[in-house]
Formats: structure tokens, sequence, C-alpha cells
């Protein structure tokens, strides 16, 4: 009978060889890094893959739940990687099956090399412990991948949201605050964080907040407005609202919501005269 170990140590003789014969086959019309023609990539990319069958070989010498575990430090690397984090999931995921036809034809090699020595239960054995790792990888990576997607995503959802609201210094104490697009609850709670703290920053007296860009103006933006308008006062900063056009002034109006108290010009360039 064959021990786990022969197959271990045959695997592990292997491995440079499985990675050079994936790259050999790796369909380079694939998008994101396996297209790569940077021989640097290229190096970073077998380095990578020869680290999965290093991790995957030693499953064979240790118990299936430390394998598994060790495969985090893996993981944690390809999700963090610039190349695949610009390759699509399901050809990352293409990639894993592929690893998984390589050992079983290795399976098959190791089959006919022992043939004599190995029971029916064994093959069994090897190859259902081949199919339900590369199984198991796959969920725990593809878990992670989307998380970590999810993360960046919002990050620089974020960023955009942050980059959406300047405040551009026009004078000494004057600046300008020019909205863009639609704004909803969130993106108003940033424009009102970032409002204050950047007239803060650079001690703004009058804020000039234009809104010709803002295709809807309903009841919460209007309060998010009144709002900011409102804590801009509390810190001595002074406002005018532009940008008001004939459909936001009537949409306003049938909503029930009320400028009076507020400074209103039709175009920044009023505004602007009108604080010469």
């Amino acid at each position: 009978m064959v021990s786990n170990e022969k197959f271990y140590n045959f695997l592990k003789s292997k491995t440079w060889n499985l990675t050079e014969k994936w790259y050999e086959n790796l369909n380079k019309d694939l998008n994101g890094i396996y297209s790569t023609n940077n021989q640097e990539e290229i190096q970073l990319l077998k380095e990578q893959n020869h680290l999965f069958h290093e991790k995957f070989v030693d499953l064979f010498n240790n118990s299936s739940e430390e394998g598994l575990k060790s495969f985090d430090d893996f993981i944690e690397v390809i999700v963090n990687d610039n190349g695949h984090q610009r390759t699509p999931l399901t050809e990352i995921i293409g990639e894993f099956f592929h690893q998984q036809y390589l050992y079983l034809e290795l399976l098959e090699e190791f089959v006919s090399k022992y043939e004599n020595e190995l029971s029916d239960k064994q093959i069994i054995e090897f190859s259902t412990a081949i199919l339900s790792t590369i199984n198991d990888i796959i969920l725990k990576f593809t878990k992670e991948f989307i998380e970590q997607s999810q993360i960046r995503l919002k990050s620089q959802q974020e960023m955009i949201i942050e980059l959406s609201a300047p405040v551009i210094k026009l004078t000494a104490d004057s600046a300008l605050l020019p909205l863009i697009g639609e704004v909803d609850t969130n993106r108003a709670k940033v424009i009102l964080e970032q409002s204050l703290q950047q007239c803060s920053d650079m001690k703004i007296k009058h804020l000039y907040i234009d809104l010709l860009g803002v295709p809807v103006v309903d009841t919460m933006v209007a309060q998010q407005l009144f709002q900011m308008i409102s804590a801009l006062k509390l810190i001595g900063v002074s406002t005018s609202l532009s940008g008001v056009r004939p459909s936001i002034a009537q949409t306003t109006i049938q909503l029930g919501i009320d400028f009076k108290g507020v400074e209103t010009h039709s175009s920044i360039e009023q505004a602007m005269r009108k604080h010469r």
C-alpha cells in the first residue's frame, strides 16, 4: 500500500513543473493579469502560482484543517495583488479549476507508476481530496475577493463623494462650493462635514453655494442645504445660494419649501456682483 508521504513527495517534486505547464497552456487572451506581456508581471504570476502548489501539496503532509488554514496567506497575497484586482473573478476561478485538472493528471501519472501498490480506495481518496480541497479554496477565495472588492468600492465611492464637494477659495475670505449631480442623504452629509471643515481651515467668511449642476432639489436636499447654511452661520460664515433654476423654484414651491431668509440669486455671477 502506498503511503500519503509517497504521494506527497511525488507531488512535491512536480511543483515547478506544474507552474510552467500551467503558464504554457494559459489562455493569454484572457482579461487582466493573464494577458500581460510584462516580464516582471509574468514572473510574479508564476511565483504566485508556485506558492499555490506549495500550499496545496502540503495538504498531503498535514491535516486538511491545517492545510486549508495555510491557504489564508496565499489568498491574502492574491486578493491584494494589483494584477488580480483588475482581473474578472470568473477568470481567476477558471484558473483554480485549471489547477484541479493538472492535479488529476498528476494523480493519473502517479497511479500508473504505482499501479500494483495502490488500492481502489486510495485512488478514490486522493481524487476526492484534490476535488474537495480545490472547491474549498475557491469558496474561501471568492468570499475574501468579494469582501475586499466591496471595501475598495466603498472607499472609492467615498473619495468620489469627497471630491464632489470641493470648496474653492476665491479671495482671502470668500470661496465657492459648486454642487454637481444628484445629492442623496450620504452625499449631503459629506458635503456638510467637508464644507464646515474646509471653510474653517481656510478662514472663509462668505461661501457661494451654486446649485446650477444639481438636477433635482427635493425636500431632503433643501433641508440639508438649510442645515448647512445654519451650521456655517454658527461658525461665522455667511452664504449666498445661486443657480436656482425656474424648474427647481417651481418644484420647491410645490413641495412647500420656503427659501425666505436665504440669500438667493439666479446665477453665481449675480451673487458675486452683490458682494464686491
